[in-house]
């Protein structure tokens, strides 16, 4: 996928070119930039940080990586948090901005950076990730490039208070709802079983529990839409051969129906799914390609489907959204308040342990 967060050392992580928020003046600093120095080579590194001098705050300059995995590193100037009154969210968003665009001409396909500012410089870790998010997606908008974020720890990607709050509140109604509903059917289907269990008490009979019916919301929901116009449920009759001509629409021809109605290019889609361009490509020429739910839902997010059209597309792959598991709650509770910006989304699936949206070849 074009952009990742994952937790690791950025000395080992493989990429073109690697970040380091540096020092201004060319004196090697602790934490990840001393680990930078001593993986890279630090007489050799040094003596090519001397020829660069200082770093302007919010500027980017390059030297060889030499013995880590990477080719480049491009050493980047954050701004001391003092407050918010000083410029300091504008110089961090410089810092991206210039990094990405040096590694951009030093031909570089892919990238790896740390949270810049957020250690000892003592940026608020969410102020940070928000301007890491917003410059990275806009340049990944106009560029094709791997960007990855590295953090020691899922802490590190803080979240503002007010998201996690109003996630943890969804989550939580959510399984409240659906142990209620559960609740009410396994209390309707004791009731009727007492009932019978009476009758057949007084009659002096053998008592044989019988299923009580549940509502079918799957098929209700199906037959309601064959009403206005949307194919209705198979019956109950018919050969196989029947039931499989009446199979729906791949994802493949559904998505692409999808973005035809909407006017939208396919770069557009694929880079606002987050989805690698290849992939896309496997997608449009393989009708039957059955993508990864991630992948699936990345589109339906890149498409701001409401939570009904998004599941249909979601089902022509084999998918669901369920009450039952946090991630598919989360993709919930972005596609009930309409909010579809995938970078925003992919920070809040790692926070709470899973994996990004998008796919990769």
């Amino acid at each position: 996928m074009p952009f990742n967060i994952i937790r690791n050392d950025i000395t080992k992580v493989k990429a073109d070119a690697i970040v380091n928020s540096a020092n201004p003046e060319p004196v090697p600093g602790g934490g990840a930039e001393g680990l930078i120095y001593k993986a890279a080579g630090y007489d050799r590194l040094l003596s090519a940080r001397l020829k660069i001098g200082n770093i302007d705050r919010g500027k980017a300059a390059c030297t060889p990586a030499f013995d880590l995995k990477a080719k480049y590193i491009i050493h980047t100037v954050g701004p001391v948090w003092q407050g918010g009154g000083a410029g300091e969210l504008e110089i961090l968003k410089e810092c991206y901005k210039n990094s990405l665009e040096l590694a951009y001409s030093l031909g570089c396909g892919s990238v790896a950076f740390p949270l810049i500012s957020s250690g000892a410089y003592g940026f608020p870790k969410d102020e940070a990730l928000s301007a890491a998010l917003s410059e990275i997606q806009k340049f990944l908008m106009d560029h094709e490039m791997l960007v990855t974020l590295v953090v020691y720890s899922r802490e590190a990607v803080a979240l503002s208070e007010k998201v996690i709050g109003d996630i943890d509140r969804f989550i939580s109604d959510s399984y409240a709802v659906e142990n209620h509903n559960l609740s009410g059917r396994r209390n309707l289907r004791a009731r009727e079983e007492s009932s019978c269990y009476d009758i057949c008490a007084e009659e002096n009979v053998f008592y044989d529990p019988v299923p009580v019916p549940v509502r079918n919301v799957a098929r209700e929901s199906v037959e309601k839409k064959a009403v206005h116009g949307k194919q209705a449920i198979p019956d109950d009759t018919g050969t196989l051969e029947d039931y499989l001509k009446r199979r729906s629409g791949s994802f493949s021809d559904t998505l692409f129906k999808l973005i035809d109605e909407r006017g939208l290019s396919d770069v557009t889609v694929y880079k606002s799914a987050n989805v690698d361009r290849k992939v896309f490509s496997k997608i449009k020429t393989k009708k039957d390609y059955r993508p990864k739910k991630e992948t699936a839902v990345a589109f339906a997010i890149a498409l701001k489907l409401d939570i009904d059209t998004a599941s249909d597309l979601l089902s022509t792959a084999g998918y669901a959204l369920s009450f039952s598991n946090n991630f598919d709650l989360i993709i919930r509770y972005y596609l009930t308040k309409k909010i579809y910006d995938i970078y925003e989304i992919n920070a809040t699936l790692y926070a709470y342990g899973y994996e990004c949206l998008g796919a990769k070849i």
